[in-house]
């Protein structure tokens, strides 16, 4: 059974807007056998942009039922049935937030006819409902509304189901297993296990269990087909923190070394780039192997990776390559003779000036500042998920109450991982796609 679902609301974004329509088409993969529709009062104002849009405003709403009071005839409805929507995560992340409000977990498998109309109908000039539908001959009445644009999906629905009807079905909630139901649509790291209890592969997703079906669908590659034969049992860790999530699931893979993670798998890390100063108050930096207990400033798969990316610090911030461990000889270094080097190998180059390079070259492996916390929201929304950064360095994560974010509090709730360069990748990324994050500077043992 389908339930095609179309819905108009206040706006984008499913956390702060409201349902203004809904209208649910329930179809049995032959025929239409049921439907409803209905304005919805979003107990809030329609803005006038919307309103252009859709043509619902605030007096049409005004007497219309909350959605509170149509919440039982959705589920009802929609019980056993998968969710169909153009776009479905749109509207499929409205209305689980509606429910959400009224303290019901609302969950239902999906399918989106956008990605099923890239895939069984290609070649189309555009996937949006309006152009789609023109060009295919699918008539839409009252577009833009909820009635209408549902009942064209429903239209384009079965056009899908005649081009394919196995591929659609597959799609459907019917061939999920009852040990991927039973993961929550929550953000974490989940394993995949065989019938040993041996985990197999680790992933990570800000929706567990749609990613899992997503698993479970997918026929595509043998290894996906092979993959999902030998799942014996699903286990999973709710981060709340995507930044979280993908810290964990970097540190799981390099931990159980998944048969189907073999990409993640292959960083071990096993060298890192180190510094010390030495007598004459140089700061020098070698490669060497990763030991417990010593803090690299940067981590390498191999040896080699490791002295490739020291020679070329050497040379970008002109180092010094004897004071690197990559000219042995007495005198001077070869790049000095040649001017690539500024003599810090000879005394010719205050440690004070060569020092300055030095830090520079460190830093572009590190963070904007040596020593911070991120926070973001935790499980819920009075915990803050933490994570601690010391000396350029990635020191773990944690989680603390909300109320309380002093010193001790934050570092006394990091559990230490190790440091190593995809976990140090793996924030500057998230920084740079989420500049908005909260970051905590360390001061002197200060916080601002």
């Amino acid at each position: 059974m389908y339930a095609i679902i179309d819905v108009e609301t206040t706006g984008g974004n499913f956390v702060n807007e409201r349902l203004t329509e809904i209208a649910v088409y329930l179809h049995d993969g032959t025929r239409i056998v049921d439907e409803f529709s209905t304005l919805l009062n979003p107990e809030q104002p329609i803005p006038y942009m919307i309103t252009r849009i859709t043509g619902i405003s605030n007096e049409m709403v005004a007497n219309a039922p909350r959605f509170c009071e149509v919440a039982r005839k959705i589920v009802e409805m929609t019980e056993g049935a998968t969710f169909v929507g153009h776009n479905a995560s749109f509207d499929y992340n409205f209305i689980r937030h509606e429910f959400k409000r009224l303290g019901y977990n609302y969950r239902r498998p999906t399918i989106c006819t956008v990605k099923l109309s890239r895939k069984l109908l290609p070649g189309k000039q555009s996937y949006s409902l309006g152009k789609l539908c023109q060009e295919i001959g699918i008539t839409i009445e009252n577009r833009h509304r909820a009635a209408g644009d549902a009942l064209a999906t429903t239209r384009l629905l079965e056009l899908l189901l005649q081009a394919d009807r196995s591929a659609i079905e597959n799609q459907s909630g019917y061939g999920i297993p009852d040990i991927v139901k039973e993961v929550p649509e929550e953000t974490g790291v989940y394993y995949l296990h065989d019938e040993q209890g041996k985990v197999i592969y680790i992933g990570k997703s800000n929706n567990m269990f749609e990613r899992l079906v997503q698993h479970f669908r997918n026929n595509e590659t043998v290894k996906a087909v092979e993959m999902r034969s030998r799942v014996a049992a699903i286990s999973y860790e709710i981060t709340g923190s995507e930044l979280i999530a993908l810290l964990l699931e970097s540190s799981e893979i390099k931990k159980h070394k998944p048969l189907y993670n073999r990409a993640q798998r292959r960083s071990i890390f096993s060298s890192g780039l180190y510094e010390f100063t030495d007598d004459q108050g140089y700061r020098r930096l070698y490669i060497g192997r990763n030991l417990n207990g010593h803090q690299p400033v940067t981590s390498f798969t191999t040896f080699e990776h490791a002295r490739k990316y020291l020679y070329g610090i050497v040379e970008k911030f002109e180092l010094c390559q004897k004071l690197c461990g990559l000219y042995d000889t007495d005198g001077s270094c070869f790049h000095f003779g040649i001017k690539q080097c500024r003599g810090a190998c000879s005394g010719k180059e205050l440690p004070e000036q060569y020092n300055r390079r030095v830090d520079a070259a460190i830093k572009t492996s590190g963070f904007h500042y040596p020593d911070f916390f991120i926070l973001e929201r935790g499980h819920h929304n009075e915990e803050f998920a933490v994570v601690k950064i010391a000396g350029g360095r990635y020191v773990g994560f944690g989680y603390t109450d909300v109320a309380d974010t002093g010193t001790d509090s934050l570092d006394n709730c990091i559990k230490t991982f190790d440091d190593n360069r995809d976990t140090r990748q793996i924030i500057r990324n998230y920084l740079k796609k989420n500049p908005r994050t909260r970051i905590v500077k360390i001061h002197n043992n200060d916080f601002s």
